[in-house]
């Protein structure tokens, strides 16, 4: 039987997902909110803003109609930032095939509700078969062909191993997991520590304190994470530790930049500003992560120092003194 994908988003994530589903024989159809963006990519055959030097798959149509990118598909990928993840379903939601297959690619934690991207999915468009997709994964080196491993994880096994299939390629190796609250948690959390590990790049701080770093960070991103119903084994797997590495040391982590120049003495404004529309996902959820601390009384002193940095106006170094001076505690605290 044919294949068809819908993916929902012309981002470099929606790219990559097109790319890696073509690999698999899917026909892969695009949505995307810009028009002259969509026009350019059907033009040079490349997405040259999000993901310059790689040749779209041969076949894939691009349009900014949601009925038609989503005519027809037994597989619909969700790949736009999360923080117009509510608006995006809002517009194309009667289009979806109620009877498809949906796979979050999406990584964050909506400001003000402090909701996951499934937990959206499910309150804009309703129950879906859904799986979500996570892990170190940057999309310029899969679509090098370089090797990555992600997982997919949901409730449904069957969504969990029909994504599994789907997406698997000789370089990109997907496992299964059942804890998909665990998972889109890791994948989001990561980038505010990304974030502060870029600060300490931008200080020249050194591999000591990137390596204690990491590891505090995964220690609060699990304690949250534990506080919330998720599994704490799932913070060491590949959605967790995985990505947590990759984003905290990548120079391709835009989390890992934004960190960096503020580090420099930059301030954020001027920072995104530069970024333009390449999102940033760590900003956000540094806010939404700060409130479910307070609402779950969970101790994230990392998470809290780069939220005063953030939107506080304290100066990076005075973080770091505060982060150094904490009482002694033992390790396991």
């Amino acid at each position: 039987m044919a294949k068809h994908a819908a993916i929902i988003g012309d981002g470099a994530m929606g790219t990559l997902c097109s790319m890696l589903l073509a690999h698999n024989g899917y026909a892969c159809a695009m949505w995307s909110a810009f028009e002259e963006h969509a026009a350019d990519m059907t033009r040079t055959g490349e997405n040259k803003r999000f993901l310059p030097g790689f040749r779209l798959p041969k076949g894939l149509t691009v349009s900014t109609d949601a009925a038609e990118a989503a005519a027809g598909a037994d597989l619909v990928v969700i790949a736009v930032p999360s923080r117009h993840l509510r608006g995006v379903l809002a517009r194309v939601k009667d289009a979806l095939p109620p009877e498809a297959v949906h796979v979050s690619v999406v990584k964050g934690i909506e400001s003000g509700t402090l909701l996951r991207p499934s937990e959206i999915v499910a309150q804009v468009v309703g129950r879906r078969r859904l799986a979500v997709l996570s892990g170190p994964c940057l999309s310029r080196e899969v679509a090098e062909r370089l090797p990555a491993t992600v997982v997919a994880a949901s409730r449904d096994a069957q969504a969990a191993v029909l994504a599994q299939a789907a997406f698997a390629t000789p370089y990109f190796r997907i496992y299964t997991n059942d804890d998909a609250a665990g998972v889109e948690l890791g994948g989001a959390l990561k980038n505010v520590i990304a974030i502060a590990a870029g600060i300490c790049d931008g200080l020249g701080l050194g591999s000591n304190a990137l390596a204690a770093l990491v590891t505090r960070g995964l220690v609060e991103m699990t304690r949250l994470g534990a506080a919330m119903g998720a599994r704490r084994e799932t913070f060491a797997g590949l959605a967790g530790l995985g990505d947590l590495v990759t984003t905290c040391v990548s120079n391709l982590s835009r989390n890992r930049r934004v960190g960096r120049e503020i580090g420099r003495g930059r301030h954020l404004k001027d920072v995104l500003r530069e970024m333009g529309r390449v999102e940033a996902e760590g900003v956000e959820t540094t806010r939404s992560a700060a409130a479910l601390a307070a609402r779950h009384n969970v101790e994230m002193p990392i998470t809290q120092e780069v939220y005063a940095v953030l939107f506080e106006g304290k100066p990076a170094p005075d973080a770091l003194a505060d982060l150094m001076s904490r009482s002694p505690k033992k390790e396991s605290t």
